[in-house]
């Protein structure tokens, strides 16, 4: 028998090292090294080398996709679920991945497609009380509630299921790891078995992963460089809406969102994100502006909310919801700089409306006419869009995609829309929607004050 020899591993990060340290020279985390025993693997189990073939000899699938007729989830995939992928999903505790992983599975089912779901984490009288709860009765559903990895492979072996969901892999363990579940060595080792039984069996395997309180996944790093696809389940358990997006996806855009309304019998499909977006908008308020965000392929229009007030303080606070702080800070600054309104004294609070998060710079003109709105106490007309973004010099910059974005707002109403005034000469007419072109903020203070 060869040797065991133990290591110890870092629980953050997973470095590992030979002795115990107190702290992590890696990533600086104390008391965060825990000893593992590593068995030294033998030739004779190694397994054998495939040999090389010419691109052009290899088979095509006879099914590139499999649809769950999930519409926000099949677009987030990119079309469809690819046999034999490996897909984790990441989110907060309490924000629904058990129900959507529970929903997707029935879904395929009804697709055809035999699903088998493991759970770790609960009981199967436990998932019969979802499964009630959202209308899931079909029987190619298989639950095992199981957290031994050798007997969940030896089940999806006899039972060779199109779809295999994992809720979670931190529950999972590999009985020749000493290690407990959860660890890194323990995540890192029943990942990458499960991924290479999907790889060789062709069944799609979907991972539930838990996430640390900094909002990343919890476990090694290398997990994510494991699988096919990473998708995060987003949203504040206040609001009724959740965002489904991928991070990382072999197969499709990594721009890509799901848009999802959890209701009572789960979680929805929302087909026009932003009539949801805008449902409860105020009119005729200062410091309230609608925004057109591109998120993959689609324009969703979100309302940004800006609230200026004085400062009790001697620091002013800048506190910001969905959008970069440090973006926001920027942009205080080009205000006070290029258009003369002193915020030096005053908190600034901003706050994407539903909890939604943007992240692309075409939302700067709209940052900034929030904040001027709210600091000088004067509404923006509730039928004008805004989109550009913003430089140090005061300049209104080209972005992408407008035509898309002036599509999805006349749809809305929307009667007028401000756009880079570099974009705005090549733009042809948009039925029933003005453009109005800006080159900087000068003319953007002319047009809205």
């Amino acid at each position: 028998m060869p040797r065991a020899r133990s290591v110890f591993s870092c629980q953050s990060c997973g470095y590992q090292s030979p002795k115990w340290l107190g702290r992590c020279p890696d990533c600086g985390a104390w008391e965060s090294l825990v000893e593992e025993i590593i068995e030294r693997e033998t030739p004779a189990a190694r397994r054998s080398a495939e040999k090389a073939t010419p691109i052009s000899a290899i088979a095509p699938e006879d099914e590139i996709r499999r649809t769950s007729g999930i519409g926000e989830l099949d677009r987030v995939l990119g079309g469809g679920l690819v046999r034999g992928s490996a897909i984790l999903i990441g989110g907060d505790p309490g924000i629904g991945k058990s129900t959507l992983l529970l929903q997707a599975a029935s879904a395929f089912a009804q697709g055809g497609a035999q699903v088998l779901y493991v759970s770790g984490e609960e009981s199967a009288q436990q998932i019969r009380m979802r499964a009630e709860r959202l209308a899931v009765r079909d029987d190619r559903v298989l639950v095992l509630c199981e957290t031994a990895l050798e007997k969940i492979l030896e089940e999806a072996e006899r039972l060779q299921p199109r779809v295999i969901a994992i809720d979670s892999i931190q529950t999972i363990f590999a009985a020749d790891l000493s290690s407990a579940p959860g660890s890194i060595g323990q995540v890192r080792e029943s990942a990458a078995r499960l991924v290479s039984f999907a790889k060789t069996s062709g069944a799609a395997c979907f991972l539930v992963g838990h996430v640390t309180k900094e909002g990343f996944l919890a476990g090694p790093r290398v997990l994510e460089h494991m699988v096919d696809t990473v998708l995060y389940f987003e949203g504040d358990r206040g609001h009724a809406f959740r965002v489904l997006r991928a991070v990382k996806n072999r197969f499709g855009s990594t721009n890509e969102i799901g848009v999802f309304e959890m209701k009572e019998s789960g979680l929805h499909p929302v087909e026009n994100a932003s009539e949801i977006f805008l449902a409860e908008r105020p009119l005729g308020v200062a410091g309230s502006v609608v925004v057109a965000s591109i998120e993959g392929t689609r324009p969703i229009l979100v309302e940004l909310q800006a609230l200026v007030t004085p400062s009790a303080w001697g620091t002013p606070r800048r506190t910001t919801l969905g959008v970069d702080s440090n973006r926001v800070a920027l942009l205080i600054a080009v205000i006070e700089k290029k258009v003369g309104l002193q915020l030096t004294g005053q908190d600034v609070f901003l706050n994407v409306a539903g909890g939604f998060r943007v992240t692309e710079p075409a939302a700067d003109l709209g940052v900034i006419a929030a904040v001027s709105s709210s600091f000088l106490d004067r509404a923006i007309d509730p039928g004008t869009l805004l989109v550009g973004e913003v430089g140090l010099a005061g300049e209104v910059r080209a972005v992408g995609q407008v035509e898309a974005r002036l599509k999805e707002a006349a749809k809305m109403g929307f009667r007028r829309c401000l756009v880079p005034g570099s974009v705005a000469r090549r733009l042809g007419p948009v039925d029933d929607l003005e453009t109005v072109p800006v080159d900087s903020l000068a003319d953007v203070w002319t047009v809205l004050f």
